[in-house]
């Protein structure tokens, strides 16, 4: 299922394309898929994760070790005749793990669940990135739009003043009026001011995700395959979310870990097999007559068994921390699930009330550009006052920022329901970036490696730095949507002294 493949038909988003050459949101979720290093990060974590495995499997597996010892007797006794001056000595043992109560057994087993738990984190950290770029990305243009309402507000307000005055000159208004459209201008001002700096914050926020600054963005595709009602999202987050999997994950690996602790006070058997070789370099008997051998090698084989009779209680307080952080485990289980069922619904929820919020505001915007345009030409005739023209302004750029936000707030809700139900990893979104990142391509590559010198190089950074970005503005790149358009609201002609011009 591919989620940001071009698809027709939806109530989220109903304004007009930008050009071509836009940046797109799956090109946005591409560079952060490549270089965000939280991502980075966490697969980094899981490569770590991956190496439990040959580190607990190594615990059965036959150990070899070399010793050798070079020794110059300085003193010797007064009465000792045969000690050597110096002698050199050499060793070598072979143990061989026969049985060490399950301990090696439930370590792997532990390893490995906690590896397939980790490559579910790590798509629990990639649906979550994902779900904040898309936030970002929605919020730039939500805040563009803003920016550009609130910039045009401005021009129509400042228009109104000079009218304004003008008709003050003539005496068709009063100080009162001119004030009133004083104060609008002011305040549509710092509203202005205000937009602009929350333009400036997306902006720095969509960098710190993805690792460049947004240019002109386009508009994002639907979002299809929507649960019908909360009970279906529910029922297929908890089978596909990968955060509550990863938690189970971790509850299974939690049990296996309460057998290995078991393991510390069981016996241990190993087969052993050693060799020795010594040299007292000719000075063994050097002060007698008597030739004595110089040199010598001895081999030993033979069973070792470690029988734990009393350890001051250790391993009984690890198996009861082993049992308690398994308890852990499965409460995080709980708690996980819980809060998986809390975002898909509430997911759910906002999404639809967004549904309902555009469709209502589309509705109110349409409402209030016909008030204002009545509005304006009762004015015209003495029926309205200046200050019902500046509320008429105020209530349609209300409805105008209100039907921006729905916008923004039903897109983001409904990849964040997409999320909760575990369709929103990379392998959902079709990212045509190059090859996914495959973290069973590289637990393969390790699990069975046994040699103690083999080496890798450092695995390349790819989380990209953001030091050489510039500092963003609260420049607009995009046209705003017909809809969103409005006219001047004071139209009138030129006003000369002695002279009144109706306002159409």
């Amino acid at each position: 299922m591919r989620f940001l493949s071009l698809l027709s038909g939806s109530a989220i988003l109903l304004v007009t394309a930008t050009p071509l050459s836009a940046e797109t949101l799956r090109e946005a979720l591409v560079k952060a898929y490549t270089s965000n290093p939280t991502l980075a990060a966490q697969r980094a974590n899981l490569r770590a994760i991956d190496e439990n495995v040959p580190i607990a499997r190594s615990q059965g597996l036959p150990g070899v070790q070399l010793q050798s010892a070079y020794t110059e007797n300085v003193v010797k006794a007064a009465n000792s005749f045969v000690s050597p001056d110096r002698s050199g000595t050499a060793s070598a043992t072979l143990s061989v793990p026969l049985y060490a109560g399950g301990a090696v057994r439930n370590s792997v087993r532990a390893a490995k669940t906690r590896v397939e738990g980790g490559e579910l984190s790590l798509r629990g950290t990639e649906s979550d990135l994902f779900s904040a770029v898309v936030g970002a990305y929605m919020d730039v243009i939500r805040d563009e739009a803003i920016v550009g309402l609130n910039t045009q507000n401005v021009r129509v307000l400042d228009v109104n003043l000079q009218a304004s005055r003008d008709r003050f000159q003539v005496g068709d208004l009063t100080r009162t009026d001119v004030a009133q459209s004083e104060a609008r201008l002011a305040l549509a001002q710092s509203q202005l001011q205000t937009a602009q700096a929350r333009l400036i914050s997306s902006r720095e926020s969509y960098i710190r995700l993805i690792g460049a600054a947004p240019g002109r963005l386009d508009l994002p595709p639907a979002l299809p395959n929507m649960p019908g009602d909360p009970d279906n999202a529910v029922a297929v987050a908890l089978k596909n979310n990968p955060t509550l999997l990863a938690a189970a994950k971790e509850r299974d690996a939690a049990g296996f870990d309460i057998g290995t602790a078991r393991a510390n006070r069981l016996p241990r058997i190993n087969a052993n097999v050693g060799g020795n070789y010594y040299n007292y370099l000719g000075t063994l008997g050097s002060g007698t007559a008597t030739a004595v051998g110089q040199t010598g090698t001895a081999a030993t084989v033979g069973l070792g068994l470690t029988l734990p009779l009393y350890q001051g209680g250790r391993p009984a307080a690890q198996v009861r921390q082993a049992q308690d952080a398994r308890l852990q485990s499965i409460e995080r289980v709980t708690e996980t699930e819980r809060s998986v069922i809390s975002q898909a619904r509430s997911a759910y929820a906002v999404w639809k009330s967004s549904l309902e919020v555009i469709a209502s505001s589309e509705v109110a915007v349409n409402a209030n550009k016909l008030s204002l345009e009545g509005v304006r030409a009762e004015n015209s005739v003495g029926n309205r006052t200046i200050l019902d023209i500046l509320n008429a302004e105020q209530e349609l750029l209300n409805s105008q920022v209100t039907l921006v936000t729905a916008r923004r707030d039903a897109y983001v809700a409904g990849f964040a329901l997409l999320a909760a139900m575990g369709h929103a990893e990379a392998r959902d979104l079709g990212l045509d970036g190059g090859p996914l990142y495959d973290p069973v391509k590289h637990y393969e590559s390790v699990r069975g490696k046994i040699w103690d010198f083999g080496s890798e190089p450092d695995p390349a950074v790819t989380g990209t730095r953001t030091t050489d970005t510039a500092a963003q503005n609260s420049n607009v790149t995009r046209t705003l949507d017909p809809m969103l358009d409005s006219r001047p609201v004071d139209r009138s002609a030129k006003i000369t002294a002695g002279e009144q011009t109706p306002n159409r």
